[in-house]
């Protein structure tokens, strides 16, 4: 009797049968083993130790006291405190920028250093009325915070100040209580002025640049640029497969239903060409979406709603552009190569959620180039800082720009030099 083998024809292959094979599982294991080891390494690296990878976080310092020195000194008092927060501050750590307070407020307003710390205007004057016993109040620090660079970056820069100026004046009331004899008494007045000599400066925080309530404690603009960024990622792969499908060279299928279209002859160049007008087009409308949906629906705070959705169709474009050509260039591993320029290595050096002075130097030089600290910056100054050039928006203009460019340069370069090579997609048919 023949076996149902030989009489149904070839036996169909059972997966655990396959699944016995090592060769099967070589690649995918290596694969997503790397994957899984450096998607770790990239996230996990940036964010564990903030404050140990603190280099040079830019923080305004504003000496505005104008009291003469006090006898014996050649400096005011508010002079001499700068030099101290200066010189005590550990390595590298802070940029103390030493301006005025006009430049100070406009730093502040373009998103130039994270916070700022003011000496008041009569600073030597307060301090020395400590001395005298007739003080009843500390001379005050203020600290103003800038929430539109994020919550945690404006949050590291608060800390820096506040602890900076409890040292200073811990140093400062050491010298002050040992200039000022105690009287026989110790009590009244003189005990108060005492009490106070000891910590003589209070410190206060308020907003020095406030953002709107909708917002997202500064966060939004972040969120805002991972939309534009992912609707032109996700949509730029769902274009080149849509495309893909239609014109026959990959396969659909919807549950149990498999179909293949008859491959269109067509070259790689005008594919890819067909692809970056759908995706310029389709971006239109997600772009559009986003912003109904952040705006009207949600209520984001957006003052610049015109110039913000023109830059983020810019943004979404440029990405959208860039995965057409890397997976033009690059097959079928080209949505794997997309991931990690446009995603993997993008979010953790976007300086967004993390100041860039806060992570390791490998994301502060990935975030020279990679787009989305870019096209951060520049949401962020239209969302945050009046839109001003100087804010990040310029820099974000010319890095959309750079973007476009080299996606049409390296996706056409290559699919011209393919087509020349005759390397077409479509099977030849046997002529007639």
């Amino acid at each position: 009797m023949a076996s149902a083998g030989s009489q149904g024809g070839p036996r169909q292959a059972r997966a655990l049968v396959l699944a016995r094979h090592a060769k099967l599982w070589l690649v995918p294991s290596i694969l997503c083993g790397l994957l899984a080891v450096v998607l770790s390494l990239l996230y996990m690296g940036g964010i564990l130790n903030p404050n140990g990878h603190l280099h040079r976080l830019p923080i305004a310092l504003v000496n505005a006291d104008q009291g003469p020195p006090p006898p014996g000194r050649t400096e005011s008092l508010g002079a001499r405190l700068s030099r101290e927060i200066v010189a005590g501050t550990p390595g590298s750590t802070v940029e103390w920028r030493q301006v005025d307070q006009a430049e100070a407020m406009d730093q502040l307003s373009t998103g130039k250093v994270y916070g700022a710390l003011l000496v008041p205007q009569a600073f030597t004057a307060d301090v020395a009325a400590l001395t005298t016993g007739r003080a009843t109040e500390r001379p005050t620090l203020t600290v103003l915070t800038n929430p539109g660079l994020g919550s945690l970056g404006s949050s590291l820069a608060s800390q820096i100040t506040q602890s900076a100026a409890h040292q200073a004046s811990l140093a400062l009331g050491k010298e002050l209580t040992a200039a000022v004899p105690p009287t026989a008494s110790g009590t009244g007045t003189s005990a108060t002025a005492r009490l106070l000599l000891a910590d003589p400066l209070a410190v206060t925080t308020r907003v020095g640049h406030p953002i709107g309530a909708h917002s997202g404690l500064g966060l939004s603009a972040f969120y805002y640029t991972l939309l534009a960024v992912l609707t032109g990622f996700i949509g730029g792969n769902i274009i080149h497969n849509g495309v893909d499908t239609a014109l026959g060279y990959s396969d659909s299928e919807l549950g149990p239903w498999h179909t293949r279209r008859p491959t269109v002859p067509i070259t790689r160049t005008q594919t890819l060409l067909l692809k970056m007008v759908m995706t310029a087009g389709i971006m239109l409308l997600t772009t559009t979406l986003v912003m109904l949906c952040s705006v009207t629906v949600l209520g984001m705070d957006a003052p610049h709603q015109g110039l913000l959705w023109v830059f983020a169709y810019c943004a979404s474009l440029a990405v959208g552009l860039g995965v057409q050509a890397i997976n033009a260039a690059f097959g079928g591993i080209g949505q794997l190569v997309s991931m990690f320029v446009f995603i993997a290595l993008a979010l953790p050096s976007s300086g967004a959620t993390i100041p860039l002075q806060a992570v390791p130097g490998f994301y502060r030089f990935l975030s020279v180039f990679e787009p989305m600290r870019q096209l951060s910056d520049g949401i962020r100054a239209i969302l945050f800082f009046d839109a001003r050039a100087d804010a990040g928006l310029a820099r974000g203009w010319t890095m959309i720009a750079v973007g476009v460019l080299l996606a049409l340069a390296f996706g056409f370069g290559m699919t011209r030099y393919y087509d020349r090579k005759g390397l077409h997609r479509w099977t030849p048919q046997p002529s007639e």
